[in-house]
């Protein structure tokens, strides 16, 4: 039976992309059949009549995944916002029942699946109505467990415990937090110490800023993940699905 995690960020370009592509690599290079899923991209990058989703472009370079992008991001939007204001911007409703199904396929087809989410746990993914369908809602109906993903610097107590909290009172665990854009320093080592007694979770990685990202340098992304994780470490953090 497969197993998973789910990678939240405590906001919007904390950094789980880069954390979600070296974990994915970490697995893959070890020889283990693992996979990435996004139930939905906002933002996408438009290569002439085609959206290409960065994320998922990102983690499959880094991770030497080859599967069809339309089938590991169901949903792919090209306006940068919220993905349920994407979807009725571009007329392009995300249905639940399709993100499940083409997770269902990735659970035939791997033994290890990484999801990432959208924004942070809060971000809604469809609001109709007065149903208001959250990233929250889509981890529990995927049965998943997380580890979040967090800035290290001033800002991050606040972020971090109101995020692990919110995790919680949903009836989902929280495996581990990840520091992202670690710097070790004073107030980076603080912050730390009292996101630990104020949530009691682990943090189980402290992941440097990787330079020249800019300049597509993924390259460093599969160093430092191989420097901070290894597979054991990671397949321990999972649940069965």
């Amino acid at each position: 039976m497969a197993k998973g995690i789910f990678v939240v960020g405590t906001d919007t370009d904390v950094g789980k992309t880069v954390v979600t592509a070296g974990l994915l690599h970490v697995l893959r290079s070890k020889g283990h059949r693992a996979t990435y899923f996004k139930g939905a991209l906002s933002g996408a990058i438009e290569e002439g009549n085609k959206l290409i989703p960065g994320d998922t472009d990102l983690v499959s370079q880094v991770s030497g995944l080859k599967e069809p992008y339309e089938n590991i991001t169901p949903y792919i939007f090209k306006t940068a916002i919220s993905p349920h204001l994407a979807a009725q911007i571009e007329d392009n409703p995300i249905e639940l029942n399709i993100i499940k199904a083409k997770f269902e396929k990735l659970k035939e087809k791997y033994d290890f699946i990484i999801t990432e989410g959208s924004g942070g746990i809060i971000c809604p993914l469809i609001n109709r109505d007065e149903e208001i369908y959250t990233l929250g809602d889509l981890i529990k109906d995927l049965n998943m467990s997380t580890v979040v993903v967090a800035r290290g610097g001033v800002g991050t107590i606040n972020h971090t415990v109101l995020t692990v909290k919110y995790i919680e009172s949903m009836g989902i665990k929280v495996k581990g937090i990840i520091i992202n854009n670690y710097e070790d320093n004073y107030i980076t080592q603080d912050n730390i110490k009292v996101i630990g007694k104020l949530t009691g979770i682990s943090i189980v990685g402290k992941f440097k800023t990787i330079d020249n990202l800019d300049k597509g340098n993924i390259d460093n992304i599969r160093t430092v993940a191989s420097r901070i994780f290894n597979d054991k470490s990671i397949i321990e953090w999972m649940e069965e699905l």
